[in-house]
């Protein structure tokens, strides 16, 4: 009997499962089947309640209600150790290896081979992890240092980690999050072998293309309530073309009676997702920023472009090109060796900030959670930071307003919370963005540099940040969009400029712009 049939028993489930957090309900009567050698995704807006879900399989959280269930009997965890000695692993987003240390001391962490005197078994660990890895069919040195390891790497040793504690459900949370295409599909290769080996998989992830190549059924939450659990259809072509066929050597025929794509978003944002790209037309204005000859020795290099009022310039290319890096020097975070950056004909210092907020300039950082914000402040102190000045009376603080100037972006921005004065690590990716973009909107800038906008956010959440930006750009803002998502570049930006190995390599005009032609750029295999 596999997993996939109706009568075969989950090895992990929830039934009709609740839960709450002071006067936010969380999770409200929610069940969930994992069956062996499926994987499964978890779909739902930011906010749906997957994090809380995932934590309650992991024993982080007990649920007020509901049962928790392991080969169809019901178990009542008191900590994530019964969970992970019952066979349940969680492979976050951002791993957490001790860099000093080897990848077979990571895994073998607490609990390493002894042999006699009680002295540590260095030979027996390296050859446990070899065949961890053999297992999972990729190759890793164990005695290689942690600190150098990517984060393709290092999820691949969460894995093994997960394996040597005999994990039968391994729950895998945004794991391609940060991943290169390549990263992506060895990863895939890597969940579809444990599948083979009978392992149940939970994946979450925002990108449907990567739900419906990799996952069978998909159980979707809408505001902590189950909205659906269903078969997932025939991949499209783009997601067969990554996918191939899937690991029971069907492609898209086995499955073709289940649920599309615009099903799955109808079941997560409760309506038909017309315009994922609303671009407005605009009228182009001056020339806001003008960046010439921008060089950072050993980084970037000659680095020229202009974004005017109006319009919204796409900066693509793949991870490591070097576009964060100049957006940081163009802010001022880092300072440049050569060139120059005006705003508004407006020359900015060199390595200061301060003289790019004052002439208008704003940044919303790719890393929110490092960049963005102050994990322990509150949404209100977020919002609030970069307008202290005009909240400040007679060397004081005016709560009132402070209070103020957040709550009517948060309004503005439809940002989901319990109360402003809560701690704007307890909001859900999505909304943690608004607020970043939130606190920077409210200095009114001519000129926006947004870095990837919408990385780890949901279907519905990346429309209205998509709305919002066409919104600033027909106001006269100028807006500079750096993203790795290529249908966001093509779909949002009036021109494209490409950058490889530190080099601007393409300037393309929207009409021109084509997911080949970026990526020749990208790739150097095109030229300015």
């Amino acid at each position: 009997m596999t997993g996939s049939e109706p009568d075969a028993v989950p090895v992990l489930a929830l039934a009709g499962v609740s839960k709450s957090f002071g006067a936010v309900r969380a999770l409200r009567d929610v069940s969930l089947r994992l069956y062996a050698g499926e994987a499964h995704a978890l779909a739902g807006e930011n906010g749906a309640g997957k994090s809380t879900l995932i934590k309650i399989l992991a024993a982080v959280h007990r649920p007020d209600a509901g049962t928790v269930l392991l080969d169809g009997r019901p178990v009542a965890w008191h900590s994530p150790a019964d969970a992970r000695d019952a066979g349940v692993a969680v492979i976050y987003q951002e791993p957490t290896l001790f860099p000093d240390l080897s990848v077979a001391e990571n895994i073998f962490m607490g609990r390493q081979p002894r042999r006699s005197l009680r002295r540590v078994d260095h030979r027996a660990a390296t050859a446990a992890t070899a065949a961890l890895f053999r297992r999972l069919g990729v190759h890793l040195d164990p005695d290689q240092p942690a600190r150098g390891l990517s984060i393709a790497d290092q999820q691949i040793v969460e894995i093994a980690k997960a394996l040597s504690f005999d994990a039968r459900v391994l729950i895998m949370d945004e794991p391609t999050a940060a991943l290169t295409g390549s990263e992506v599909a060895r990863l895939f290769g890597v969940v579809r072998t444990l599948r083979e080996q009978g392992a149940a998989v939970l994946f979450i992830s925002h990108r449907l293309e990567e739900i419906f190549a990799l996952c069978q059924r998909v159980t979707t939450l809408r505001d902590g309530a189950l909205v659906g659990a269903d078969l997932l259809g025939e991949p499209g072509a783009a997601q067969a073309a990554t996918a191939g066929a899937d690991s029971t050597g069907e492609s898209g025929a086995g499955r073709s009676r289940g649920i599309t794509e615009d099903d799955l978003v109808r079941r997560m944002v409760g309506r038909d997702l017309d315009e994922l790209y609303p671009k407005q037309p605009t009228e182009v204005g001056p020339v806001a920023l003008d960046v010439q000859r921008l060089t950072r020795e050993g980084v970037f290099t000659d680095v020229s472009f202009t974004v005017r009022r109006g319009e919204i310039v796409g900066l693509a290319g793949l991870v490591g090109a070097g576009r964060s890096e100049v957006a940081r020097a163009v802010f001022g975070v880092d300072r440049w060796d050569a060139g120059s950056v005006h705003v508004d004909g407006r020359p900015l210092t060199n390595g200061a900030p301060s003289s790019a907020m004052a002439a208008g300039l704003a940044l919303v950082p790719e890393d929110r959670r490092a960049q963005g914000l102050v994990m322990g402040m509150s949404i209100e102190r977020n919002i609030g930071l970069t307008g202290l000045r005009s909240t400040v009376r007679a060397g004081l603080m005016d709560r009132r307003a402070e209070r103020s100037r957040a709550l009517d972006w948060a309004v503005r921005l439809q940002v989901k919370y319990a109360r402003l004065a809560d701690a704007v690590a307890t909001l859900s990716g999505g909304n943690q963005q608004k607020v970043v973009l939130a606190k920077w909107l409210a200095t009114g800038p001519n000129v926006l540099i947004v870095d990837e906008p919408t990385r780890g956010i949901d279907v519905g959440t990346k429309a209205e940040v998509h709305r919002l930006l066409s919104r600033l750009a027909a106001d006269g803002v100028a807006v500079l969009m750096i993203s790795s998502d290529l249908p966001e570049i093509l779909g949002m930006a009036d021109r494209v400029l490409v950058m490889h190995e530190g080099r601007l390599t393409a300037e393309i005009s929207r009409a021109a712009a084509t997911e080949e032609s970026v990526l020749a750029a990208a790739t150097g295999r095109a030229a300015a």
